[in-house]
């Protein structure tokens, strides 16, 4: 993709945080800014891509800061307050709520549960918190958290993943109706299934007939040009199937998503 990003800057400033910043998904987001003249704060768990996100996006000419952390210590939240001490920044993307500990609920470990909520519910709203408050006293910015179709759905093996991005979608509404008469824009941007290096990894099958099947930079492009389009935004032609999954009769509806969901997983 040659052609650059058009993004309100006098909206979103010079600063953009992006967590879960170091490959797929959020590394097409870091592209696709640095590419639109963005300072980046990239923050990951994993060093060795992160660092490689870095540098390959430095050649757009832009400071590109990393910050290699796991946002499941006690103190990570601290850890980005201090680092992002010295900087304005207009745009926070929270790209980091992954299904961590994927597990029958009844059988599971409770404290695997207990890490995906902790990313996906606990660290998103102190984050949210920690730049929204930021941005409402500069009078701008721009809030992405990144959602899924599973949160329209209860799925097996998905239980408390699915419902975590249910409170991100109902958390961002309201995180929207708050910010807006301050001048930021606040989107849940919904995923289908994308082809991540995280999902090739666990071995999905995207070869489905029927499925649709989105590319990281298609849909990191779309919820850029859409940042101002909020409270939710489906990404990837998926909105049909966001309606779809939000009917009844839900038994049926459940049931027919998980019997998609088995094929996707070659179960």
């Amino acid at each position: 993709m040659t052609d650059t990003l058009s993004i309100d800057r006098a909206q979103y400033g010079q600063w953009a945080v992006i967590a879960g910043g170091s490959e797929g998904v959020g590394a097409a987001f870091a592209d696709e800014l640095a590419r639109a003249g963005f300072d980046l704060l990239l923050i990951a768990r994993k060093p060795e891509p992160l660092e490689a996100t870095a540098a390959r996006v430095r050649v757009h000419g832009g400071e590109v800061r990393t910050l290699s952390l796991d946002l499941l210590t006690a103190d990570a939240v601290e850890t980005i307050r201090s680092a992002t001490a010295d900087l304005e920044v207009g745009l926070f993307i929270f790209n980091a709520g992954a299904n961590s500990y994927g597990h029958e609920f009844v059988t599971g470990d409770l404290d695997g549960f207990r890490g995906v909520i902790e990313l996906n519910v606990h660290r998103q709203i102190e984050l949210s918190h920690l730049f929204g408050s930021r941005m409402k006293e500069m009078g701008r910015g721009g809030i992405m958290l990144l959602g899924s179709l599973a949160g329209y759905m209860g799925s097996e093996h998905q239980s408390i993943y699915a419902a975590s991005k249910a409170f991100s979608r109902v958390f961002a509404e309201s995180l929207w109706i708050e910010l807006e008469p301050y001048n930021v824009h606040v989107v849940e941007l919904i995923l289908g299934v994308t082809r991540t290096p995280a999902m090739e990894r666990a071995g999905l099958n995207f070869d489905v007939p029927g499925m649709l099947v989105s590319e990281p930079e298609d849909v990191a492009r779309e919820g850029l040009e859409h940042l101002a389009d909020g409270p939710v935004w489906v990404a990837g032609g998926n909105y049909d199937a966001a309606i779809k999954r939000s009917g009844f009769p839900r038994d049926k509806m459940v049931q027919g998503a998980a019997k998609a969901m088995r094929a996707l997983l070659n179960r």
